[in-house]
């Protein structure tokens, strides 16, 4: 299939001498002014522009300035046409982003050499990208396996099992759109930060690590100086999340995670633990996560409990209602009680 390419002048006369050079080899579009440009843009999409800067109204400089600002037109390569020469004319047309420029009047096999090397640069462009893009996904999909791997050795050492990761991400999820849908903290709900919130929670736990096994398996209760001793794994989570994965991943991903392990047992009242944060001192990540941590909980059964009722656990986070959980929070994850119980089928 030919590659398409729109030739935006003013001069009649050199839009026909443009399609005549070029439909051999190109589907050639055509348009007399800039604002033919964009009203031929919002209905396709060329593989190439070649530009005017002289045009009554709206010049060429302008139509690139806009071509700039768009996410979607951009990438679209650019050659300007012009009779202007001059060293200061070719070094703006480059500063604007240019890929080339052809001078005029048209040097047919100077023109159709620029345009065929453009081409081919757009091609390896986007053969590159595409690569990057294989590779990046890659790697992040491999990150993320390495992250639940990491969540699942920990959580089978306290005689839980990885469906509990599994389970706090799915509450975590559905509670994030709940927020969306409410158009709650939507300045900090990004898409990214939703993302990342999502692949970081299964993290939560980590610093159980450095808690003795003879304290996470026991079955019956514990002392104080052992609950004392369970307590410190949200420091240190956020420690080894800090001095482990700072040079791995993205910084804001870092951030959200050392949030979550560190913060996600902090209550809404000043009474959790380790730094006694409140209210909205507390991270949102963490206020978020420790809703579907204490869920599940209460759900789930384990070796020295079974597991609640739907019902039975929303009854006692209601109590907990403006002391461990942030009123806007849990009042739309109680909302969410006919999607929780579609997706507890499904856990």
């Amino acid at each position: 299939m030919k590659k398409t390419i729109l030739v935006v002048d003013d001069s009649r006369l050199n839009l026909v001498i443009a399609q005549d050079l070029l439909s051999e080899e190109y589907r050639v579009a055509t348009v007399n002014s800039g604002e033919g440009a964009f009203q031929y843009l919002k209905e396709s999409e060329p593989d190439l522009v070649l530009l005017d800067i002289q045009m009554p109204g709206m010049d060429g400089f302008e139509v690139m300035r806009r071509l700039q600002e768009s996410k979607t037109w951009q990438k679209i390569p650019v050659i300007f046409l012009t009779a202007d020469r001059t060293e200061k004319t070719e070094e703006t047309c480059f500063q604007m982003g240019a890929m080339d420029y052809i001078g005029k009047p048209f040097v047919p096999a100077i023109m159709l050499q620029r345009v065929r090397r453009t081409m081919e640069l757009q091609g390896y462009r986007k053969s590159l990208e595409h690569m990057v893009e294989q590779q990046l996904q890659r790697i992040t999909q491999l990150q993320q396996d390495i992250i639940i791997a990491m969540a699942n050795l920990i959580e089978s050492r306290d005689g839980t099992t990885g469906e509990h990761v599994k389970r706090t991400s799915a509450y975590v999820n559905l509670l994030v759109n709940k927020l969306q849908e409410k158009g709650l903290y939507k300045e900090i709900l990004t898409s990214t930060y939703i993302d990342y919130l999502k692949k970081a929670s299964p993290l939560h736990d980590i610093g159980k690590i450095t808690v003795p096994d003879r304290i996470l398996q026991k079955p019956d209760a514990l002392t104080q100086e052992e609950y004392d001793l369970i307590k410190l794994h949200a420091k240190a989570g956020g420690r080894l999340i800090e001095e482990n994965m700072n040079r791995l991943v993205d910084q804001e991903f870092v951030e959200i995670a050392q949030d979550l392990a560190a913060f996600h047992h902090e209550k809404w009242n000043g009474c959790g633990y380790p730094n006694g944060l409140k209210g909205e001192e507390i991270p949102l990540a963490a206020r978020i996560l420790a809703i579907a941590d204490v869920f599940d909980a209460l759900v789930s059964e384990r070796q020295y409990k079974k597991g609640m009722t739907l019902e039975q656990a929303f009854g006692i986070m209601r109590k907990e209602r403006g002391n461990s959980f942030e009123p806007a929070l849990l009042d739309a994850f109680l909302e969410s009680e006919e999607e929780l119980k579609e997706l507890m089928e499904e856990l």
